[in-house]
């Protein structure tokens, strides 16, 4: 009954994903609504942080990272990490968030809960998925286009299933006690530090190394290091660690679907 549950709420997802791909389209148009910039504004401030990064690391201080870092420009290695971070905690966000805004629909209409934290993980990956894609074709060039490079688009999938997974459990555990936007808020800002964006894994204690484990980005960003620094495939670890958290969280979500079934449309 407990596996089922997610399973019937993934095929509800497909059987409604013309909906799905109109309330997507909705989400990103209402980023923007009311600007002249339009969809300019949703990139902007991603490649701005991408251009600080490399114009402040790699040329006016020129810094490099020891031997043992998948590249030596320090600029180039944060610009990897970082936009993966930021597209995992825009959709972690927002998806734990969905249900609370969408508690009016969903008391007057028999909808999937889980439409809404698809939307809200889909509408951000759509943002950030083309930055890592253009980040791909410049560095597949540099790397002589090894199958290595193709890693992304599979990290891509890899990220949005685990992401999705993540923020519809957490939206329902936003829904059953509001403290938890709080804590999730305050994770996400110390999640960082506790991952090889900012650093590589060897500059952490070896003693304290298995904590990076904790964060389910870590084998995302690793892999996308892997793929894009030195256009090589990720290691076998890195796809365990991936599959181990999406069968984790698809255990925890599926309990979860069980235990708030009767009461979800009551805590909104």
């Amino acid at each position: 009954m407990i596996r089922s549950a997610l399973g019937a709420e993934c095929a509800q997802l497909w059987r409604l994903r013309a909906l799905l791909g109109v309330l997507t389209r909705r989400e990103l148009v209402a980023r923007f609504a009311g600007s002249a910039g339009g969809l300019l504004w949703v990139w902007l401030p991603p490649l701005l942080t991408v251009a600080a990064y490399y114009l402040v690391f790699d040329v006016v201080f020129g810094m490099r990272l020891g031997g043992q870092a998948p590249t030596a420009r320090v600029g180039t290695y944060l610009i990897v990490g970082m936009l993966a971070w930021m597209a995992f905690a825009d959709a972690t966000q927002r998806g734990m968030n969905s249900l609370i805004e969408a508690g009016g629909l969903l008391q007057k209409n028999p909808l999937p809960p889980g439409l809404f934290p698809a939307r809200a993980v889909l509408a951000s990956l759509l943002v950030y998925a083309p930055l890592l894609l253009v980040l791909m074709l410049l560095y597949a060039g540099a790397h002589r286009f090894t199958p290595g490079v193709w890693a992304v688009p599979v990290l891509l999938l890899c990220q949005g299933m685990l992401t999705f997974l993540l923020a519809y459990l957490l939206a329902i555990l936003a829904a059953a006690l509001r403290d938890v936007m709080q804590v999730v808020g305050v994770l996400l800002s110390l999640g960082v530090f506790l991952s090889p964006v900012l650093f590589p894994v060897d500059l952490f204690p070896q003693a304290w190394r298995w904590l990076l484990w904790l964060n389910p980005m870590t084998a995302l960003v690793l892999g996308y290091q892997s793929a894009l620094l030195q256009g090589a495939w990720p290691s076998w670890d890195v796809w365990l660690a991936i599959g181990a958290w999406v069968a984790l969280l698809a255990a925890l979500l599926s309990v979860a679907l069980v235990r708030s079934r009767d009461q979800l449309v009551d805590w909104l």
